[in-house]
């Protein structure tokens, strides 16, 4: 979807993505869904710790992106949302965050 290399930041409706866009990009992301104006994941792990350190890697990638997801974890899982805040809706950025993400844990 994104030909993108590195997010940029956002401002206020700039850069938000139809819903045609949206669909193309969760084609490309098997297990992520789209959730009012944010896409999400759940992942299951068989314990706290490997859940703990989803979330360590999950918060280190988003620090290194500049695009923070919001994340919660407990035992047996994480979840992942990704949403530009500032523009109000879904961007490249959000795609471009949850590809990268995917690719670090292939």
């Amino acid at each position: 979807m994104t030909q993108a290399t590195e997010c940029v930041p956002c401002s206020e409706g700039t850069g938000v993505l139809d819903q045609a866009r949206i669909e193309e990009g969760l084609e490309s992301l098997p297990g992520w869904e789209q959730r009012d104006n944010t896409i999400f994941k759940r992942y299951a792990f068989k314990g706290f710790a490997k859940a703990t350190q989803m979330a360590n890697l999950v918060a280190w990638h988003s620090d290194k992106m500049g695009h923070h997801a919001d994340i919660s974890f407990g035992w047996g899982y994480c979840e992942v949302v990704y949403t530009s805040h500032e523009a109000g809706g879904l961007t490249e950025n959000d795609f471009l965050c949850a590809i990268r993400l995917e690719a670090l844990l292939d």
